[in-house]
């Protein structure tokens, strides 16, 4: 029998990857669920769903999970892939969407060893706003582009409007904010590297 929602599994196999990679980094450091508790903000039981991917984290979630870790949001869900490949299909880049704002982040070139930079294409629904506490990676530089719509990003309480056309690049050692004004979704692409 032929499968109807191809998608769906796709995106329950990078959930379930992304359980298993989340409980992996917690063990790797010798971690209990309390310490990673304390450390992120996030409660004992939430880390506990998402490690068996009992729940889909969100952009939130994943961002404080990523600033415990010291790792990019890029790197996180490229590490459930193997890379390495010249050449990245569109049908290859893989994406995710966060269940609470409809965010789609797609990796355009994902995390790879031999190369420092990556590119992330970021969609962001008209009305929705995704807030960071910290830097997954203090100091590392980002170039955005805007390729569509608009998006009000804040970083280190400086707000700027970003049109189609506009670049805004930048290190980030803090917290930042992404704000979509709409009436259309916020359509981007972010160069990262890191320091």
């Amino acid at each position: 029998m032929e499968n109807d929602h191809p998608a769906a599994e796709l995106d329950d196999a990078l959930d379930s990857r992304l359980a298993q990679r989340l409980a992996g980094l917690r063990t790797e450091r010798g971690w209990s669920l309390d310490d990673l508790a304390q450390s992120t903000g996030i409660s004992r039981a939430t880390l506990s769903r998402l490690e068996r991917g009992e729940t889909s984290p969100t952009a939130n979630l994943l961002g404080k999970l990523c600033s415990t870790y010291g790792l990019t949001m890029s790197r996180l869900l490229g590490e459930l892939e193997q890379q390495g490949a010249r050449l990245i299909p569109r049908s290859a880049q893989q994406t995710w969407i966060d269940p609470e704002t409809g965010f789609q982040r797609r990796l355009v070139s994902p995390p790879s060893r031999g190369f420092r930079m990556e590119m992330i294409e970021g969609a962001l629904p008209a009305g929705a706003v995704i807030a960071y506490d910290a830097a997954p990676v203090r100091g590392m530089e980002q170039h955005m582009w805007m390729l569509g719509g608009v998006l009000d990003y804040t970083l280190d309480g400086v707000a700027y409007r970003l049109n189609p056309g506009d670049c805004l690049r930048f290190h980030i050692f803090g917290p930042t904010r992404f704000s979509c004004p709409g009436p259309d979704a916020a359509h981007y692409l972010i160069i990262v590297c890191e320091p």
